[in-house]
């Protein structure tokens, strides 16, 4: 009797089959966002929806007068290289930004740790105790008094920090517990105090936590922007393969990041970039033959939509950034490469000829949404070259 009860107790899973009018999907809860195939991926608005969904601010925050900081991992550098050739104002890119560390060696602070360490000392006096940041070339950069009033100076004026995490590999002194920029000076290494560690994602939350509550305190009407870099690890120091580590070391950050977002996001102060995404997950060959630096034609892509997505002065239209985007898939694999040509060259009559072939990508869905991104650039083009030829007219 006892077995025939649990046995009528059991739950009736669904049995229907999809090709029966009673089918029912699964439950996909208040919010579903799936993984593009190519052919969706391909279509304008596809990187807003696929990949920034969630992550765009409202408005854009950023104009000429805004004054940016942005320093950390190497993808910072180019943040900020892209931003002051476009006439923003990056001060850690002015004339008079000084010897500050962040400005000096500002790439090289690839970890949580060492960029808390300019906040904390920049703003708050600490004292470490020891040189624990060093330049490329292994000389010391001290606790310099006259670096630290830059510094403080810098971060004072900052409307908006951009912030680049690189990597949670960490050399450390075990004594203090103090977290060097990079590895050891081969001629200062004591392997008996300075030791390797991969840094926890609770270790890098409760870092970055700690800057954001020295901006909000300091600097209480500015922004924060973090960005995860998409550069991989050039070598571990792990007994294992690189590749692998750098899966551990990104993933660390990405959590990180994402737990503390998730805590402070109703703010509205904290805000992330998904570069690390939109290399990594966007484009099929992104890299260059060194397997760790995006190619310059992505890399382009990837700043023309940060500044779409952020500045207000932008003057990047819709046909410019699906023309970035054509150009990086071409570079990266995803396109035939003579799309790049055309495009560079942005010669309508050229890719009106590239559109009169039989066949573009093996794939139907594909070569239909190729065709119609394509055909809205001709649009685009042919337009322009309309008014253009209009204004030449009308001057006449």
């Amino acid at each position: 009797m006892a077995r025939k009860e649990r046995k009528a107790e059991k739950l009736q899973f669904q049995t229907t089959s999809r090709s029966g009018s009673e089918f029912r999907t699964w439950f996909r809860g208040e919010h579903t966002n799936a993984l593009p195939h190519n052919h969706q991926f391909f279509r304008p608005g596809a990187i807003e929806k696929y990949v920034l969904k969630g992550w765009a601010p409202e408005e854009p925050f950023i104009d000429v007068n805004t004054q940016v900081t942005a320093f950390g991992s190497c993808f910072a550098a180019n943040i900020s290289n892209w931003l002051s050739k476009r006439n923003y104002n990056v001060l850690n890119k002015a004339a008079d930004a000084g010897r500050a560390y962040v400005v000096a060696c500002g790439e090289g602070m690839v970890n949580s740790f060492v960029i808390l360490q300019q906040f904390e000392w920049a703003w708050e006096g600490k004292d470490f105790g020891q040189e624990l940041w060093h330049g490329y070339d292994a000389t010391a950069y001290g606790q310099d008094p006259e670096v630290q009033a830059q510094t403080k100076a810098m971060f004072d004026e900052t409307d908006v920090f951009i912030l680049t995490f690189g990597l949670s590999e960490i050399w450390y002194d075990e004594p203090t517990g103090n977290v060097f920029w990079r590895t050891i000076p081969k001629d200062a290494y004591d392997p008996e105090r300075h030791k390797f560690r991969v840094s926890t994602v609770e270790e890098n939350k409760a870092n970055m936590r700690r800057i954001y509550d020295l901006i909000r305190k300091h600097r209480p009407d500015a922004k924060i922007i973090f960005t995860l870099s998409p550069i991989p690890l050039q070598a571990t120091f792990r007994d294992n393969s690189c590749m692998t580590s750098n899966a551990v070391s990104k993933g660390v950050l990405r959590v990180a990041i994402d737990e503390l977002y998730r805590e402070l996001k109703d703010e509205g102060v904290l805000h992330y970039w998904p570069s690390y995404e939109l290399i990594t997950d966007a484009f099929g060959q992104p890299y260059k033959d060194d397997r760790r630096h995006p190619k310059d034609e992505v890399l382009d892509f990837i700043m023309l939509l940060f500044e779409r997505t952020w500045c207000l002065d932008s003057e990047m239209d819709e046909a410019d950034q699906l023309r970035g985007f054509v150009i990086a898939g071409a570079a990266a694999g995803l396109f035939p490469s003579v799309l790049k040509r055309i495009c560079e060259s942005k010669k309508t009559f050229r890719l009106q000829r590239f559109l009169e072939r039989e066949q573009i990508a093996d794939d139907p869905r594909v070569e239909k949404a190729l065709r119609g991104l394509l055909g809205m650039l001709v649009e685009a083009w042919s337009s322009e070259a309309a008014e253009h030829e209009t204004g030449d007219e009308t001057a006449a």
